[in-house]
């Protein structure tokens, strides 16, 4: 293998402006503190921020042969991220505008015609063999193009190396999906990794826990439910485990938290943490992307996040202790 980790999802440009109001529309013009020309796209996210913690990794995705596509590439090289990327003629490359609203919420103008939607299994299949010993497909359901009986055949590839591990993150499904629908998809992941809204567009119910269970009875082996200010729920068969989020921070703009999570639970299996330790660390990362402006911008090295997960273990070791008195 010729990296440690390899990451399949979208790379694109966003294009970030807050704080908006919800009267955008009647005032017609408004003033804002920030309109930034950033990068993005959940692949590209997490694999920029597991750059930054110092581990090797690789992305597999697809732009354009446009401007965007090509800044897109320059800033992979920068953070030296490895990339099989294809880059095809006449495809215009992604690019979202990010709007965030004053509590650092987030709300994406997409478009459906662009890189975004449109990487493919060839896009994918020709460089799984030598994928990395953990491979994440950062976002499930991210191009219409990955059908459940393409996705079933892109993860049969990546699990016929038996020791591969197997994360998947969700995005909102654009073919209609149901849980049911995709539970011969998660006997081959082993971590997946929704958040409260995205697995109850699957489950069409509310409540963290009985999702976590719902996931489970499908065929799930490990859920992680990001809950954003309430930190991840972590259920197993034999285990459940709620984590509290990094207290103290100063929201910004939570674009990218999930896949800063999603990198720092994946920074774990590769040194080899537990889950619980993984998720924690995941909730670290998360908390250093939400205090700055762009989803990947935050992280520069594995110092900050390391601190404030063992600021967590011990905030958790203290309320046990008291617990217990």
């Amino acid at each position: 293998m010729s990296v440690s980790i390899t990451l399949i999802g979208a790379a694109i440009l966003d294009i970030l402006a807050g704080s908006v109001s919800t009267n955008i529309f009647q005032k017609g013009s408004l003033p804002m503190d920030n309109i930034t020309l950033s990068f993005g796209g959940d692949a590209l996210n997490e694999a920029v921020v597991l750059s930054q913690l110092g581990v090797e990794v690789e992305l597999i995705s697809k732009v354009g042969n446009d401007e965007a596509g090509k800044r897109i590439l320059d800033f992979l090289k920068e953070k030296k991220v490895k990339t099989k990327i294809k880059i095809e003629e006449k495809l215009e490359t992604g690019i979202n505008i990010v709007l965030i609203d004053e509590t650092g919420e987030r709300n994406f103008l997409t478009n459906p015609n662009s890189s975004l939607r449109k990487l493919s299994e060839q896009d994918i299949m020709e460089h799984l063999e030598k994928a990395g010993d953990i491979v994440c497909m950062a976002s499930l359901f991210v191009s219409s193009l990955l059908d459940i009986k393409t996705m079933e055949r892109i993860f049969q590839k990546i699990k016929s190396k038996p020791e591969r591990i197997l994360v998947a993150d969700i995005t909102s499904p654009k073919n209609g999906e149901r849980l049911a629908d995709i539970s011969c998809l998660l006997k081959y992941i082993d971590y997946i990794i929704p958040n409260e809204t995205e697995a109850g567009r699957l489950t069409n119910e509310t409540e963290a826990h009985l999702n976590a269970e719902l996931f489970l009875e499908h065929g799930a082996s490990c859920v992680i439910i990001k809950r954003g200010k309430q930190g991840c729920l972590l259920k197993t068969q034999t285990q459940e485990i709620e984590i509290s989020a990094y207290q103290g921070t100063n929201a910004i703009d939570t674009t990218g938290a999930g896949d800063s999570f999603v990198a720092g639970f994946i920074y774990g299996l590769k040194n080899q943490m537990s889950i619980e330790e993984c998720a924690r660390f995941g909730c670290a990362v998360a908390s250093c992307t939400i205090e700055k402006f762009g989803a990947n911008t935050a992280i520069d090295s594995v110092e900050l996040p390391m601190k404030r997960y063992w600021e967590m273990v011990q905030a958790e070791r203290k309320n046990n202790y008291e617990g217990t008195q």
